[in-house]
């Protein structure tokens, strides 16, 4: 991704010229006359950069990947020009190299700023975007907290919701479908924990919030099933029939149906759904996945 420059006019220039052929001749008398340390030029000139030599300078440093470079040139912006064009366009832009940096807080604390000062602009969705994509580049291994995955949701959904016409909604919903997934998958993964140690009670209430809450991911094959051997096995075999029922009703072909088809028919039952179960209902909103 390439950023083009914004043009510097000759009256910037001829003003920075200026100022410095006042500064200059003091500040050599001052360095003669005075036991203090000599003031550092450099250090002046850039205090008092014109906004969009700044701005296009962190747009030079990002395309040349020089990230860290960008992000102060753009922070530079801020500091220098509070609340002007260019100080709103380096806020966003200093998210972004946050985030391709990999300092995912900073780039979200940023992101977060921008949208508290300018809700309502045209870069509002993107810097939402950046938050999304911050707490998704953050998301753990299904064996770990999925804090970032929840957080991942809520905000892509929060862009989907608010700028529903925006650009990046298309790769919002797939990293709402991901994250999602993830969730499913670690209450999945607490489930069988419960199931293997026969705390079916626990277990059934993870594979329920699957089958509830994550009907459209690829879990809920799997959560019925678990809610058959489960509920068979603490003697519930109307819900055990029922969870048979609606998996095989959705999944027909599935290994997870012959599975509990099986387990019911060892024992002289089969599936049959009971229009009165929590199990029936919610089979209704299944999609698949």
């Amino acid at each position: 991704m390439v950023f083009k420059r914004v043009g510097q006019s000759k009256a910037a220039h001829r003003a920075v010229f200026l100022a410095l052929s006042v500064i200059v001749p003091s500040l050599v008398v001052s360095a003669c006359t005075s036991d203090k340390k000599d003031i550092n030029l450099a250090t002046y000139v850039d205090q008092t950069e014109p906004a969009d030599v700044l701005y296009n300078q962190g747009l030079a440093n990002m395309n040349a990947g020089r990230l860290d470079e960008a992000s102060k040139k753009f922070d530079a912006v801020d500091r220098q020009h509070p609340y002007s064009e260019f100080a709103r366009k380096s806020m966003v832009m200093g998210a972004f190299a946050q985030y391709r940096a990999g300092s995912y807080d900073d780039a979200i604390g940023t992101a977060k700023r921008y949208l508290t000062l300018y809700p309502s602009t045209d870069d509002a969705a993107y810097a939402q975007y950046i938050i999304g994509l911050s707490y998704y580049r953050q998301i753990k291994d299904v064996t770990q907290d999925q804090k970032e995955a929840r957080q991942t949701v809520q905000t892509m959904q929060d862009l989907v919701t608010r700028w529903p016409n925006s650009e990046y909604v298309p790769d919002a919903k797939d990293k709402i479908r991901f994250a999602t997934d993830q969730l499913a998958g670690k209450e999945m993964q607490i489930g069988r924990y419960y199931l293997e140690r026969r705390e079916y009670i626990a277990a059934v209430k993870r594979f329920r919030t699957v089958v509830e809450n994550y009907s459209n991911t690829r879990h809920v094959e799997e959560a019925l099933a678990r809610l058959t051997e489960a509920y068979y096995a603490m003697g519930l075999t109307s819900e055990a029939q029922t969870a048979a029922a609606v998996l095989g009703n959705n999944y027909p072909d599935s290994q997870w149906y012959k599975d509990s088809y099986k387990l019911l028919q060892n024992n002289g039952l089969a599936p049959r759904e009971n229009a009165g179960s929590w199990i029936s209902k919610a089979g209704k909103l299944i999609t698949g996945a």
